[in-house]
Formats: C-alpha cells, structure tokens, sequence
C-alpha cells in the first residue's frame, strides 16, 4: 500500500474568533483532504490547529521533526510574536530531514515572526524586520487602506481572482493539463499582499510566478520555490495566506471584523479560475510531498 503523506495545517496565532484562526481556512483543509489517488485512496491526511498560548514553546511546532508529519503549511497571521526560539528550531530540523514546507503571511509586519525561520523565512519581506533589499519597492502600493503601509501590493479584492505570470521555466506547481497553454494563470486576489524574494545566497531558490498590482501597475513576487537539496526539504514562500483563505474562495464564508474593504465576487463566476487555485494547491501538496504527478 502507498504512503499517504501527513499535512499539518497550523496557524501562528492561538485561537481567537474574531481572527485568521484555522478555522478559516476549511475549505483548504476539505479539498485537500478530498484528493483522491488512482486506487481511489486519500492522497494526504490532514491536520488543522492553531499554536497554543503565545510565551512558550508550542507542543507541537517545537517537536515538529520528532512528528509524523510529510508537510507544514504554515500561516503567519501573528503581529511578530507568533514563533519562539525553539518552535523555529524544531521545524529547522523538520525541513533538513526532508519535511516540505509552505510559508505565508501578509501585508507590512503582518507574520513577521517568520524571519526568525532559517532558510524560508530569509524569502520574506517585512516592513520594519528584514525589508526587500531593493529599495525601489520599499513603496506604497495600495493606498485605499490608509493604515497599512508596504509592502502592500494591490492584486485586486478579497473574492476576485487576479491573473498572475510564471516564470520560466515553469515550475512544476504551475504545470496545468487543462488550461489553454499548460499553465496556472489565476491565483485568489487581495488588496494588500506582502513581499517575497529569492535570497541572495541561495542557490536553491528562484521566484516562480509573479502579479500586477492593479493600483500602481508595478510588478511583484507572487511565490519563491526552494528545490529540496542536501540542506533540506522542498519549499515554497507565499506573498500572501488570502490565497488559501475561506474568505477570498467564497466571502459569503465571512472575515474578521476588522477587515474594512469590500470584497468582490468575480472568482464565483470563473469556473476556470476557480480551477486554476485548485490545481495550485493541488500541484504544491504533491510537490511539497516529493511528487511531481497531478492528483486525480
């Protein structure tokens, strides 16, 4: 019988109701417990949570190498607190013993707690921790939400769906059978994505797709993807979690209060854009899982 790879689905937050706990990325967690391999069998069990209390190690980010875990979906929703020493540590360990990894968060500082990672975490960009090292990006982009500053990048609201741009040569989490040229051309859009890069030194890494802001028409890193080598398992650093998030597949799933702007609902009418997100995720929880085969 064929292994089915263990994803655990974590936020760096402990749970809140009126936040991005996990229980707001269902529909996630559903449609990846839902693939199905040739023999008709899941392709992954799945597992949700939040962190526990925030000041002490988590019980299980901090033994995540010593778990039965494949993959680690990360979702950086925290102010900067939202990993200690020994969480970053363990899951370290877990990515050098060949764990494949997903690593997202959001506008400005929102999940900076990630740049204390090695290796993923050097992927991303903040506004008062590890800014891009260009400086010409350190702008303003979306300028209708007024307190958040960049990197906020514009790719259109929470329920639309944005086009985006891979990079050659395609990386295999972007191949897509079904489309006209054999290739994932949407991603959810969101009005304030943050900042991903290749890191200077290494070689591993490369940016594989990028967006348009619709504000400034500039363009930015959508995804970094981190081939695993001898340092480590497979990676991938995202520019923003609202592209895994219930709210941006279907807004009638509801946000937290404190998001202001009004979504759109473009993504409801694209059947094939509601396809391209799907098999991105699908092509990543493979990837990520060692295989680059697509999932019936």
């Amino acid at each position: 019988m064929r292994q089915i790879h263990r994803i655990l689905l974590q936020t760096t937050i402990p749970y809140a109701e009126d936040d991005w706990h996990i229980g707001r990325f269902s529909l996630l967690h559903q449609y990846l417990a839902d693939l199905r391999g040739d023999d008709g069998l899941p392709l992954f069990e799945v597992t949700a949570r939040d962190r526990d209390a925030l000041g002490a190690p988590d019980s299980v980010l901090s033994q995540l190498d010593s778990s039965p875990f494949d993959e680690l979906w990360l979702f950086a929703v925290d102010t900067g607190n939202g990993l200690t020493d020994d969480d970053c540590a363990a899951i370290g360990r877990f990515r050098q013993r060949g764990g494949g990894m997903l690593v997202t968060r959001d506008h400005m500082d929102l999940g900076s707690s990630v740049c204390t990672l090695g290796g993923v975490g050097a992927a991303h960009f903040f506004h008062s921790k590890h800014p891009d090292p260009d400086p010409a990006r350190r702008q303003i982009d979306d300028t209708v939400t007024t307190n958040i500053s960049w990197p906020n990048y514009h790719s259109g609201a929470n329920g639309d769906f944005q086009r985006i741009e891979p990079s050659l040569p395609v990386h295999p989490v972007l191949n897509d059978p079904q489309s006209a040229d054999g290739m994932i051309r949407f991603l959810p859009a969101h009005p304030h994505e943050g900042a991903v890069g290749k890191p200077e030194h290494d070689d591993t890494a490369r940016v594989i797709a990028t967006g348009r802001s619709q504000a400034s028409g500039r363009a930015f890193n959508l995804a970094v993807a981190f081939e695993p080598s001898a340092h480590g398992g497979p990676a991938i650093a995202q520019s923003t979690f609202h592209h895994f998030a219930d709210y941006n597949w279907d807004p009638a799933k509801g946000s937290p209060s404190f998001v202001s702007e009004r979504p759109g609902h473009a993504l409801a009418g694209s059947p094939e854009a509601q396809h391209s997100i799907r098999q991105y995720v699908k092509n990543v929880a493979m990837w990520l899982a060692g295989s680059t085969a697509a999932a019936s």
